[in-house]
């Protein structure tokens, strides 16, 4: 399996060899696309899933720092933490495999900590408006992750 990401259309395809298996509504940056750390852009070129993390969590369950807090989000949660960029459900790592574009140095994906997670069902699809990772709704990424495995590919173009 592979994942390819056009920020253009924001949408998500998974794919098997050529065939499309499922074809996803997604959230990328607000700030558009760019590699650079510190910029808040979604990288392009390709990447690939070093770390699939959440398996067995709850719909909901928010993460910091890659681990659970604890926390179930819910609206309530949120109405107390309106700035908090809200990670939710499962997540997959991104880790460039082009060495000066999205690999090493002021360009590195994992090292910017660039997911595939969930977000608030609030939160609107089809529009640019993350901080560089790749936002989709919590029911897509629990049909996404199961089909999914550390080393897949994942496409990101504009």
């Amino acid at each position: 399996m592979r994942i390819e990401i056009d920020l253009g259309r924001q949408r998500l395809l998974l794919l098997e060899d050529i065939k499309v298996m499922a074809e996803y509504s997604i959230s990328t940056a607000s700030r558009g696309a760019g590699e650079l750390r510190g910029s808040e852009c979604t990288p392009r070129g390709r990447h690939r899933i070093c770390a699939r993390i959440g398996e067995g969590c709850p719909e909901n369950t928010v993460f910091r720092g890659r681990c659970p807090t604890g926390e179930t989000y819910a609206p309530e949660l949120a109405e107390r933490e309106l700035e908090r960029d809200w990670i939710l459900t499962r997540i997959l790592w991104l880790s460039g495999l082009e060495a000066g574009k999205n690999r090493h140095g002021e360009v590195d994906t994992r090292q910017r900590y660039i997911y595939i997670h969930g977000t608030p069902d609030e939160v609107p699809m089809g529009t640019p408006g993350s901080h560089g990772c790749i936002r989709m709704r919590n029911a897509d990424l629990l049909t996404l992750f199961p089909q999914v495995l550390v080393g897949d590919e994942v496409l990101i173009r504009e």
